[in-house]
């Protein structure tokens, strides 16, 4: 699967040569470091695209944002404006002393050198409320997974994905796209909006387009006819069922799913027979036929384990 590259804010001044982009209008300061391939690197230059991104980011004043890949601000400098405080992660040192020059403009700029998927972000002070940020393809999985399972404050996502996963996070069942993600996104998060971004917005030029969605925590007043999150054991429990499921997803459950176990509960083929029958599903159902509530139903049947799916209002 190819690694997507990383969509970071930024501009290119005239004649500038391919990644070495600045803001445009702005020739005060100094041109951008070049792109690299191992970060996945391409900037934003498209300065209409970026004032749509940050509108529809909607961040508010009492918002803490979680900015992943901030390079040298282009993105993060809106936000400044708009958020309490901005925990922004930034993995290439070249953009160090950039990014340390604007948190000390900037004393709602918390600058984190370094890998977010390896740092402590449950530990940040204060902690974040929404997500807002340019990923590679790479890490956008694990760190949407990541946020959503260990950061039960933060209730806003707002990035810009490659539009592929963009299409896999909110995929329909028995569709190409319908993944465990899709399961595990969905029971846990409701879709916003999604703005289609082209390649011609980005200097390189990715192979691919681009989405920026924005999605939120669903909480415990849901619409008529959905079922509430489960609860953080719930989905840790749920995490690994369905993980297992579509990690052979054209075999049927009763196969896939028999032998599983989970805090002393091990599935028989009978037990998962059983529990599609409850919920009136063929027992040749496959993972991708089940919509996220009849994941959740079907966790509850096979007792997944008993007593974790009570809802306390967070994924």
């Amino acid at each position: 699967m190819r690694v997507a590259e990383r969509l970071t804010g930024g501009a290119r001044r005239p004649g500038a040569s391919r990644g070495d982009g600045q803001a445009a209008g702005d020739r005060s300061r100094p041109p951008r470091p070049h792109a690299l391939h191992r970060y996945g690197q391409n900037h934003l230059v498209d300065g209409n695209i970026l004032r749509a991104i940050v509108k529809q980011a909607a961040v508010g004043p009492d918002d803490v944002v979680l900015e992943v890949g901030a390079a040298d601000g282009q993105l993060t400098r809106p936000l400044l404006e708009r958020a309490r405080l901005v925990h922004a992660f930034e993995i290439d040192h070249r953009y160090a002393s950039r990014l340390a020059k604007l948190a000390a403009e900037h004393p709602n700029l918390a600058v984190h050198s370094g890998d977010a998927l390896r740092q402590d972000l449950a530990a940040l002070d204060p902690p974040p409320t929404a997500l807002v940020a340019n990923l590679a393809y790479n890490i956008a999985i694990p760190l949407i997974m990541t946020t959503i399972a260990g950061l039960p404050q933060l209730s806003r996502w707002a990035v810009m994905v490659q539009k592929e996963l963009g299409d896999r996070l909110f995929a329909a069942p028995s569709t190409k796209a319908y993944a465990a993600v899709s399961v595990l996104v969905q029971l846990a998060c409701r879709r916003e909006e999604v703005r289609a971004v082209p390649p011609a917005a980005f200097r390189p030029q990715p192979r691919v387009d681009s989405s920026f969605i924005t999605f939120v925590r669903r909480g415990t007043a849901t619409a008529p006819g959905e079922a509430p999150p489960p609860s953080a054991a719930g989905y840790a429990a749920m995490d690994q069922l369905v993980r297992l499921a579509f990690g052979q997803r054209r075999k049927v459950l009763t196969n896939t799913l028999a032998g599983a176990a989970r805090a002393g509960v091990t599935l028989s083929r009978d037990d998962v027979r059983r529990a599609l029958d409850d919920l009136e599903l063929s027992p040749a159902a496959r993972p991708e036929e089940l919509a996220p509530p009849q994941w959740m139903a079907l966790a509850q049947a096979l007792g997944w384990p008993a007593g974790a799916f009570e809802s306390d209002g967070h994924a």
